[in-house]
C-alpha cells in the first residue's frame, strides 16, 4: 500500500516538473519571441544570399500577442535582376501548440497590396537560380511513396489559412515582352467559404475569372468551382505564347472527399469536370478541338513503391463512361501499366461523345448496335520483351448507317485522288478504268504483289487492320529507343490514310485512321483483293510517280504484268523513301550493297515461306536495268556526286 502511494507521489513530481518546464518554456518563447523572430529572419535573408544570390528585406517585423506575425512590408530581389517578390503589409496567425511540436499551421492570413513576378530576357530571368537543382545526396535508403504523399499534402495544407483576405495582390509574367498580369482584387476565405475576384490582362485580353466554393484545409476537403464571372468562355493566358497551345473552357470543377493514409497506403477521392472545352495544337489537330463536358471521378492510390489510378475510378464523356486504369510501380525496374474498359455501349453514343474537331471525318455519321471494348498494356524497362498489349472490341450487331465525311464506300468506286504534299495538293489522279494506266490486280505482277506483301504486310489477307504482335515490337523498340523508330502500319492503314486522310502528323490524324480502318476492315466494305488494288493504284513510288502502272514506266518502260522478279524487289524496297530511290544506286547505276541486301533478306524470306521456288530466282543475278525516266535521275545525282568530289579535292590539293 505504501509503494503504491509512493509510486502516486511519484508520477506527481514528474508530471509537476514537466508541467513547469512547460510553463517556463513558453514564458521563455513569449518574452524572447521578438528576438528569436528576429534571428530565423536574419538566417533566412542570409540562406538567400549564399544559396540564391537574393537579397531579403523584410520591414518592422513584430508579434501581435502570442499567435500573429506583422510586417509592414518585404521584399525578395536577385543580384543583378528585378525583384521576384514585393509585398505591403502582412499579418498572419499560427497555431502555437502545433509549432511547439514543430509543426507551422497557419491559422489565418491578410495581405494588403503587393505581387509575385517572374520576368525573362534574352539575358536571363530573375527567377533562374531558384530552378537550379541541387546534387542529390545518394543515401541508398528508397523512399516510401505513400509517406512522402501525405507529408507533402500535410505540409501544403497546413500553410492553407482557414481565415483569409487578400487586397490589392498580383501575379505577373513578363517572357521577352509578353506580358500576363493576374489581378486579385478580392481572396476570401471565411468559415470555409472561397470567394475570389480575379482580372486577366494579356495584350488585348481582359477578363474577369472567379474561383469560389468550399475550402476546408484542416479535414482535407474542397468542392471549388472555376468560372468567368459573366459566364463567357474563359481563356487561360500564356499556354498559347509559349507552347502554341490554345486553352479555353467555360467552367471547371474540382471536388475533394478524402485524402490521407489509410492500411499504409495514401488515398485520395473525388472528381474533377470540366464544361465546352476547346483546345488547338498543331500536334493535336488542324483545327479546334472541342469537348462539350468531360468529368473524372479519381480514386489515386499511393502505395510505398506504386502510384495508380485505380480502376473503381470513371471517365464520363456524353453519355460515354469507362473505366481508366494507370499503374506506376517503381520495384525490380519500372513498370508502367494502362488499362481501359468501355463497357456494353450505344455506338451511336460513343459517335456523340467523340470530341468534335479530333474526329472531323466522323462528323455525321450513324450507327445501330452496341459494343464493348477493352485494351491491356503493361511494360517493364527490365524485361522489354515482356511487354503485354491486348486490345479487344465485342461488337453486338454493329453497323453503319450513314458515314461521315469519310465515305468509306468510295473505294470500291472510280475517284479522284490528290496527295497532299506540306499541305499543297498534288495533281489530280483517276482511280478506275478512266485512266489509262490504272492496273486491275489481276494485270500486275504475282512477283510484286509478293514481294510488296512480304515486305510491308505479310498477314494482310488474314488480319483485320492491325497486328497486336507488331504493336507489341514496334512499342517496345520506340520505348527503348526513345523514339519513333519503328512503326506498325498495315497496307489497311497506309490504304485508309492516303485514301480518306491527310499526311499531317497529327494525334487527330492517327486516332480517326485506327477507328477508319477498324470500320473499313469489320464491316466489310471491300474486299482485300480490291483493297488491294486500289493500294497499288494509289501509293507514292517515285517523285510525282503514283500507282503501278506509271512506277513500271518510269523505272523499266514496261507495263506492270511484265516485270521481272528482280525488279519488282526494286519496287517493293522504295516504297517507305520512294523519293530517294536514286540514293539507292552507286556510280555504275547499280543497287549498292545496302540494297542488293534487302533484296537477298526478301528472297531467302519468300524461299523459306513457300512464296517463290529457286526457279523464281533465275537472273537475280544479272545487273539491274533502269530505262525509263528515272534513268536521269540517276545519271543527274551521278554528276552531282562527281562534281562535289571534285571541290573537296582541289579544296584539299596544294
Amino acid at each position: 500500500m505504501k509503494r503504491l502511494n509512493f509510486s502516486r507521489k511519484k508520477i506527481k513530481t514528474i508530471g509537476f516538473w514537466i508541467l513547469g518546464l512547460l510553463v517556463l518554456g513558453i514564458v521563455l518563447i513569449f518574452a524572447f519571441r521578438q528576438s528569436i523572430l528576429e534571428q530565423i529572419i536574419a538566417k533566412a535573408a542570409v540562406k538567400m544570399k549564399s544559396e540564391y544570390q537574393c537579397e531579403l528585406v523584410v520591414e518592422n517585423p513584430h508579434f501581435e500577442g502570442l499567435e500573429h506575425i506583422a510586417i509592414d512590408g518585404m521584399s525578395l530581389t536577385p543580384h543583378h535582376a528585378d525583384t521576384l517578390v514585393q509585398l505591403g503589409q502582412v499579418r498572419t496567425g499560427f497555431n502555437f501548440w502545433k509549432l511547439i511540436t514543430g509543426t507551422l499551421q497557419i491559422t489565418d492570413l491578410e495581405i494588403n497590396g503587393g505581387y509575385i513576378q517572374g520576368i525573362k530576357s534574352k539575358n536571363g530571368s530573375n527567377f533562374d537560380t531558384f530552378l537550379r537543382k541541387k546534387e542529390k545526396e545518394n543515401t541508398g535508403t528508397t523512399v516510401d511513396y505513400a509517406e512522402l504523399a501525405n507529408r507533402l499534402t500535410s505540409r501544403f495544407l497546413n500553410l492553407i489559412p482557414t481565415q483569409m483576405n487578400v487586397k490589392g495582390f498580383a501575379l505577373k509574367i513578363n517572357d521577352q515582352g509578353h506580358k500576363v498580369q493576374l489581378d486579385f482584387t478580392q481572396l476570401t476565405l471565411q468559415e470555409q467559404q472561397l470567394t475570389t475576384a480575379i482580372q486577366l490582362t494579356e495584350g488585348k485580353i481582359q477578363q474577369q475569372w472567379q474561383l469560389s466554393g468550399i475550402a476546408d484545409p484542416r479535414n482535407r476537403k474542397a468542392d471549388l468551382i472555376f468560372k468567368s464571372q459573366k459566364n463567357d468562355t474563359l481563356v487561360l493566358p500564356y499556354l498559347r505564347h509559349k507552347f502554341r497551345l490554345k486553352t479555353a473552357f467555360q467552367s471547371a470543377a474540382f471536388h475533394i472527399d478524402a485524402m490521407g493514409l489509410s492500411g499504409g497506403d495514401f488515398h485520395a477521392d473525388g472528381f474533377a469536370s470540366i464544361q465546352k472545352l476547346v483546345l488547338n495544337h498543331p500536334k493535336i489537330a488542324s483545327k479546334d478541338v472541342e469537348v462539350a463536358q468531360a468529368r473524372v471521378d479519381f480514386h489515386w492510390i499511393i502505395g510505398e513503391r506504386s502510384i495508380a489510378l485505380d480502376s473503381s475510378s470513371l471517365l464520363t464523356l456524353g453519355k460515354l463512361q469507362c473505366r481508366p486504369y494507370l499503374f506506376y510501380q517503381n520495384e525490380e525496374g519500372k513498370t508502367y501499366a494502362l488499362k481501359l474498359q468501355i463497357p456494353k455501349t450505344k455506338a451511336q453514343d460513343f459517335i456523340n461523345a467523340l470530341p468534335k474537331g479530333l474526329f472531323s471525318h466522323f462528323e455525321g455519321m450513324t450507327a445501330t448496335g452496341n459494343f464493348s471494348y477493352q485494351v491491356d498494356f503493361r511494360f517493364n524497362d527490365k524485361n522489354p520483351n515482356a511487354l503485354v498489349f491486348e486490345s479487344k472490341l465485342q461488337p453486338e450487331k454493329l453497323q453503319i448507317t450513314h458515314y461521315g465525311a469519310a465515305d468509306l464506300g468510295k473505294i470500291n468506286t472510280e475517284f479522284v485522288y490528290r496527295a497532299i504534299e506540306k499541305g499543297v495538293p498534288q495533281r489530280p489522279i483517276l482511280i478506275g478504268s478512266g485512266n489509262s494506266l490504272y492496273t486491275p490486280l489481276l494485270e500486275i505482277s504475282p512477283y510484286l504483289q509478293k514481294c510488296v506483301l512480304t515486305s510491308e504486310d505479310p498477314s494482310f489477307m488474314r488480319h483485320r487492320g492491325f497486328i497486336n504482335e507488331a504493336f507489341k515490337q514496334s512499342i517496345a523498340k520506340n520505348i527503348r529507343t526513345k523514339k519513333f523508330a519503328r512503326g506498325a502500319s498495315t497496307i489497311s492503314m497506309q490504304l485508309v490514310k492516303n485514301v480518306f486522310l491527310t499526311r499531317e502528323k497529327t494525334l487527330s490524324r492517327k486516332l480517326e485512321e485506327i477507328l477508319l480502318v477498324y470500320i473499313l476492315e469489320n464491316q466489310r466494305i471491300a474486299t482485300k483483293e480490291r483493297m488491294l488494288e486500289v493500294y497499288f493504284n494509289i501509293i507514292e513510288w517515285g517523285p510525282d510517280v503514283y500507282g503501278i502502272g506509271e512506277a513500271a514506266s518510269y523505272y523499266f518502260q514496261k507495263k506492270p504484268s511484265e516485270l521481272t522478279f528482280k525488279e519488282c524487289l526494286f519496287l517493293a524496297t522504295i516504297i517507305p523513301k520512294p523519293k530517294g530511290f536514286m540514293y539507292r544506286f552507286d556510280g555504275a547505276q547499280q543497287p549498292k550493297k545496302f540494297a542488293q541486301q534487302q533484296f537477298d533478306f526478301l528472297t531467302r524470306l519468300m524461299l523459306r515461306r513457300q512464296l517463290i521456288t529457286p526457279n523464281d530466282t533465275l537472273g537475280y543475278r544479272q545487273p539491274l536495268q533502269v530505262i525509263g525516266p528515272a534513268r536521269e535521275r540517276l545519271q543527274s545525282k551521278i554528276r552531282d556526286t562527281v562534281v562535289m568530289d571534285s571541290l573537296r579535292w582541289d579544296e584539299f590539293e596544294f
